[in-house]
């Protein structure tokens, strides 16, 4: 009997449900020192913080002494204080004394706080004392301060310390803590200021009680006596709303969310991104993001996803613009420059030609819409200029740069390089502002030459320190592309750049897209990376939407926030020396001037240069000469720098001290012979196997074409024939409109010294309204 017994008590035992919360916690974002940048309440509507790390010692030493002086000495039922309840019930013949340990008031909570009866206090003493046989009293009194009620939808220590006194609950004061032990015995007291007043009495009671204990010391305690008491809820701060409702939305997510984001730099940071928000809400730029990255530590410590909030009207201000997708117009050019630094495709000094060019129908342009005829990498780089950029990607090839930035840490590349094209470098893909900025952190890390350069960029403390696949691209190459990026000289708006006047070494990037819908801007420090976007959520595209006008003062303002100078210096290793011609960038011939220019180690870059060449002069040195006319003993052979006739002709716009080709001496005939090696014209338009789309007029017919051509002298008259037809004859300005017939035609033209240039082209033309 004794035995079967034993054994029931043991299966009820066995069968009594195990102690569980289960409520849903809030979102909570914490910074770098531990700080509270923000929070949402629980999917229930309370405010219920994740328990904390540590244990809150001095707030357990009071609720311990208020609730259940002997809760380290019974097993979770208290029998002396089941004796003392039930005397004073039969006394009063009501209840007026619970006999509830901290143990059965965790399971009542655990149990949603059921109606109180006989049956329910067994069944609460019975599961206390499995809790207590399960855990540690330690962790029961985690229990009970994670769950307890602080007033109004306020649960758990740790959100009612932030709440009522805006500091965990390890930094409690005696006063503070004490407040918030008596509070959950009749949390309703505070809606009233009687009741306000009844809680201080208590506070007051328990404080005296731990000072007659010896647990707080008499001068503290008279200290903790004069502490106000809270009389309401503080607000939630609001630092980084956007930063808790991306962390939030990730699959898994986990709060509370410990960041690296300094408290401090991101109030700043906010202020400066919301006063130029005010400025640029005026003109209809309604929404504005920046981000600052440590690159040191490889973490974000400021992260401003949008402003507005407050605003009234929906202007897309709850999108976070850090992580949306968005045209990234030039500001990928850097990454192009670096990878064909490090791969020898180019060095810093080598010339790119800057001249129209047209590739199977797409004619890019640069911003100004100026050629420049040829410009050194480095200078088209910090220039921002377009059409280099795309002969350098035509060059290094769309799939190799697309890998290349997917390796990298561009997460938005979900689209075929075919489908990109040639727009890859100047915005026909989507990028992010997290992860741009990511990517010029990495060049900052890499340049610096220190260990494990190139690390991932990361949001939160428990993210472990990621290397990037970056780190291939090598410390040279990242500091030559930074060191083109220093040159804040730019020619999209002419002389605005000098506004941002900055005693600090910053490298920089600014980034347009197609039809004034994105601004951006990039900012490289030694110690700091600041990414800026400016623009509209919806993608409405609106005048001043430039990356200088919109998102760069908004960068140097932030960079003045931030503490740190000096540069990034050179790295001991990773580089050679080569020799290269001066004018052109190229290696250096017999024939060139040269200078030695710093290139990655691993670069192969091995073209001569092709620009300069043997001239014959007669002795004045004005006129060519060969020996037709002149003897050879009599000539002078100098080393000349010649371009392209196409490029030679915006070249010497930009350049008024290049020297053109002297012209052939009368009596050397000055024909092809004469010529020969050198190319004195040249088509602008149309290009080799091109074909010609002819523009549609309001009438509804074809309209007229207009081709132009350039020629090395000055003065030099050109003759242009179509399919054998004379047309005209220009002079200074060789461009001739014409209305040629659909098909394939030969256009030729020929100088007054019959020099001779023929060039085939298609002519697309659509057809009349009345032929439709």
């Amino acid at each position: 009997m004794v035995a079967a017994c034993i054994v029931l008590i043991i299966l009820i035992w066995f069968a009594l449900p195990v102690v569980r919360f289960k409520d849903p916690v809030s979102p909570v974002l914490f910074g770098a020192e531990g700080e509270l940048l923000g929070a949402r309440p629980a999917a229930d509507g309370q405010w219920r913080f994740p328990p904390g790390e540590r244990v809150p010692e001095r707030f357990f030493k009071v609720l311990v002494r208020f609730e259940d002086k002997r809760f380290y000495l019974h097993p979770g039922v208290d029998p002396l204080a089941v004796v003392r309840a039930m005397r004073q019930n039969l006394r009063s013949g009501k209840v007026e004394s619970g006999a509830s340990t901290i143990t059965m008031q965790v399971v009542r909570l655990a149990r949603k706080n059921r109606k109180r009866t006989y049956l329910e206090k067994l069944k609460e003493a019975a599961l206390a004392l499995r809790l207590e046989a399960r855990r540690s009293k330690k962790e029961i009194l985690a229990l009970f301060a994670a769950h307890a009620p602080f007033g109004g939808n306020v649960v758990g220590i740790d959100a009612a310390s932030w709440l009522y006194f805006g500091r965990s609950p390890e930094r409690l004061s005696w006063a503070e803590a004490a407040f918030l032990a008596v509070l959950p015995n009749d949390p309703g007291l505070l809606a009233s200021a009687a009741g306000r007043a009844r809680i201080l009495r208590k506070r007051d009671a328990l404080l005296e009680r731990l000072r007659d204990k010896g647990t707080v010391p008499g001068l503290e305690c008279r200290l903790a006596l004069v502490e106000p008491m809270p009389e309401r809820l503080r607000p939630v701060p609001r630092d980084a709303p956007h930063l808790l409702d991306t962390l939030a939305a990730r699959p898994g997510a986990a709060s509370p969310f410990r960041s690296f984001v300094a408290a401090d730099l991101q109030r700043t940071a906010k202020k400066v991104v919301e006063q130029h928000g005010e400025r640029l809400f005026d003109r209809n730029i309604r929404n504005l993001a920046a981000v600052v990255i440590d690159n040191r530590d490889a973490a974000v410590v400021a992260y401003i996803g949008n402003i507005g909030l407050e605003r009234q009207g929906e202007y897309g201000q709850s999108v976070d613009i850090l992580q949306s997708r968005r045209s990234t117009g030039s500001i990928l050019k850097p990454f192009l420059y670096a990878a064909m630094i490090k791969e020898g495709g180019i060095t810093p000094m080598t010339l790119v030609p800057d001249t129209p060019v047209r590739f199977e129908g797409f004619k890019p342009e640069n911003f100004d819409r100026r050629f420049r005829g040829a410009v050194p990498a480095r200078t088209a780089l910090a220039w921002s200029l377009n059409v280099p950029a795309v002969r350098e990607l035509r060059e290094y090839g769309i799939p190799r740069f697309e890998n290349r930035l997917r390796q990298w840490g561009m997460t938005t590349l979900d689209r075929s390089p075919e489908d990109y094209g040639l727009t890859l470098v100047l915005g026909g893909a989507e990028g992010n502002l997290i992860e741009i900025s990511a990517l010029y952190a990495k060049l900052a890390e890499l340049a610096s030459g220190a260990a494990g350069g190139g690390r991932e960029i990361r949001l939160l403390r428990e993210e472990r320190d990621a290397q990037s696949k970056m780190k291939d691209l090598g410390a040279a190459a990242a500091y030559l592309t930074l060191q083109a990026l220093t040159a804040v000289s730019r020619p999209d708006e002419e002389g605005f750049w000098r506004n941002f006047n900055s005693s600090k070494w910053v490298a920089w990037k600014t980034g347009t897209s197609f039809g004034l819908r994105d601004a951006w801007a990039v900012g490289v420090t030694p110690n700091y990376t600041i990414g800026v976007w400016a623009g509209n959520a919806d993608g409405e595209g609106k005048p001043g939407l430039a990356g200088l006008a919109a998102a760069a003062p908004v960068l140097f303002d932030l960079l003045g926030a931030v503490d740190g100078g000096g540069e990034i210096v050179r790295p001991w290793s990773g580089f050679k020396q080569v020799r290269v011609c001066t004018d052109s960038g190229f290696l250096a011939t017999e024939l060139c001037p040269a200078e030695m220019v710093w290139v990655p180690e691993e670069s192969r870059f091995d073209r001569m240069c092709a620009f300069h060449q043997t001239v014959h002069l007669d002795a004045s040195g004005r006129f060519r000469v060969d020996s037709r006319c002149e003897p050879v003993d009599r000539m002078r052979h100098d080393s000349w720098f010649v371009l392209p006739p196409i490029q030679e002709y915006y070249y010497r716009t930009d350049h008024p001290a290049y020297r053109p080709l002297p012209p052939f001496r009368a009596d050397c005939g000055g024909g092809p012979a004469g010529e020969r090696g050198f190319r004195v014209m040249n088509l602008v338009y149309p290009e080799p196997d091109t074909s010609v789309y002819v523009p549609v007029g309001l009438d509804g017919n074809p309209g007229e074409v207009v081709f132009e051509a350039v020629h090395r002298e000055d003065g030099a008259t050109i003759h242009w024939h179509l399919d054998e037809r004379y047309v005209a004859s220009t002079k200074v300005f060789h461009q001739i409109s014409m209305h040629p017939d659909p098909g394939e035609h030969r256009l030729i033209l020929t100088d007054d010294e019959g020099r001779r240039l023929e060039r085939k082209f298609q002519v697309v033309n659509p057809a009349r309204r009345g032929d439709r």
